[in-house]
């Protein structure tokens, strides 16, 4: 795995809707700018090889990084990549969509919901939003978040970005109450 780049951010809001929150809520992301490994290969039939080699070690590295920076529990989780022009969606898909990569995530939180995701194809310094849901229950709307990510100046053509993102709580000031009680519910 061909490191390029390491990009740790920690967010706390304070205040929002023009109240102030009982505690601060934070969100972290932690990211890595890797050289896409099958850049330049053309059309590989069988990412698997390469995506068992890479996502284990991206989990734990990414997973280390985040939690740290979160500094509290993680009550909320997500996850993403952004592959740079010369690459394929299934490229980023490869390396998040295997419980090799998730699964440091959710043992490090004790979670056992989905790991939501994101991933796109873009060029350098495109914004990304990973989704945040619970990591116990699918269904506690207030910790159904984003996180708008950015890397300046990546991915590169021939980079992929892959993201890790935490919350210590749900949304600030969060209101609506979980899907359960919906009338509509089936």
């Amino acid at each position: 795995m061909d490191i390029r780049r390491t990009i740790t951010t920690r967010e706390q809001v304070h205040e929002t809707g023009g109240r102030t929150l009982d505690a601060p809520r934070t969100v972290a992301l932690a990211a890595v700018v890797i050289r896409n490994p099958w850049h330049g290969e053309g059309f590989v039939e069988d990412l698997q090889p390469i995506a068992g080699e890479i996502a284990p070690q991206l989990g734990r590295l990414l997973t280390e990084a985040v939690v740290e920076a979160l500094g509290a529990p993680v009550e909320a989780y997500g996850k993403g990549a952004v592959v740079g022009l010369d690459g394929e969606l299934e490229h980023g898909s490869a390396l998040i969509h295997t419980l090799a990569f998730g699964n440091p995530f959710r043992d490090a939180c004790s979670a056992t919901t989905l790991l939501p995701a994101v991933e796109k194809v873009a060029e350098p310094g495109a914004t990304f939003d990973i989704p945040l849901k619970h990591i116990t229950d699918q269904t506690t709307r207030s910790h159904h978040q984003t996180l708008e990510a950015r890397v300046s100046g990546s991915p590169a053509r021939d980079e992929i970005v892959v993201a890790l993102a935490a919350a210590d709580g749900g949304r600030p000031h969060s209101r609506l109450p979980d899907f359960s009680t919906d009338p509509g519910r089936r």
